[in-house]
């Protein structure tokens, strides 16, 4: 009979992210940034990159998908910025969704290379969630989010199937409504300090369909940042109804990175 000795529960979790953000041994990255940090969204987790996660550690990107916990733009980026001190050298740190705001604050560590922005809300300096949506007409979706006793917004059935993921399947959108993050009232309303963009190289990624995050506006954050973009017809979720595209922008930014 096989005898398991006691692992201390933090050391046995730091043991499976390193292992994990171990790059595939079938390549190596030869030019370029090889560390890539996904950031998720709103009503979203880590699974958010499911579809991206296997293709890029297939090609030899050492990879880490944060998991925020929506409490607050503070704790967010702490979990992020624990992801990149996890990896060792320059990091591409690509942000969705209301992780655009994330990625903007924790991208001025040192170890970041550069920002990839995926449907996201992108501030200025000193600006909150709530400071970037305003500049536009809301997106339909931000009509279903539905406040909680407890300080924390979801989204409504509705949401998820018309204007978050609609070009996914129905069983895949269901799966999106049943495993969404709460996001807390006030991550909405918290301010960045200093844009990272400003002094770090950008793309972006604009869904056209994008019931969240309108098209004008995400031409309009592109175009401030003067980022490489593309866009693609898709919903809110590109990097899961658009995966082989969304990875193919991913890993051109990562390349030109030094």
């Amino acid at each position: 009979m096989f005898k398991i000795k006691q692992i201390l529960p933090g050391v046995m979790l730091a043991a499976v992210i390193l292992l994990f953000a171990q790059p595939a041994r079938s390549q190596q990255v030869t030019k370029g940034v090889k560390n890539i940090v996904l950031v998720h969204g709103a009503f979203a987790d880590g699974s958010s990159w499911s579809k991206i996660i296997p293709v890029l550690r297939s090609k030899g990107y050492n990879v880490i998908a944060v998991q925020n916990p929506l409490s607050s733009l503070a704790e967010d980026v702490a979990a992020t910025k624990r992801a990149i001190a996890l990896l060792d050298g320059p990091v591409l740190l690509v942000g969705h969704s209301y992780g655009g705001m994330v990625v903007t604050e924790a991208g001025n560590d040192p170890k970041v290379a550069g920002l990839l922005y995926v449907c996201a809300l992108i501030p200025n300096d000193g600006q909150s969630a709530v400071d970037v949506t305003s500049a536009f007409p809301p997106g339909p979706g931000s009509a279903e989010f539905k406040l909680g006793e407890s300080g924390f917004l979801s989204m409504s059935n509705k949401g998820i199937h018309n204007h978050f993921a609609q070009d996914l399947s129905k069983e895949n959108r269901e799966i999106l409504f049943v495993t969404q993050g709460p996001w807390a009232v006030k991550a909405t309303t918290d301010k960045i300090s200093k844009a990272a963009w400003k002094n770090k190289p950008a793309w972006c990624i604009i869904g056209i369909d994008d019931g969240m995050v309108p098209v004008a506006l995400a031409r309009a954050e592109a175009a401030m940042l003067k980022a490489k973009s593309i866009e693609l017809k898709s919903s809110h979720v590109p990097m899961i109804s658009r995966p082989g595209e969304v990875t193919s922008f991913i890993i051109s930014a990562a390349t030109e990175l030094q």
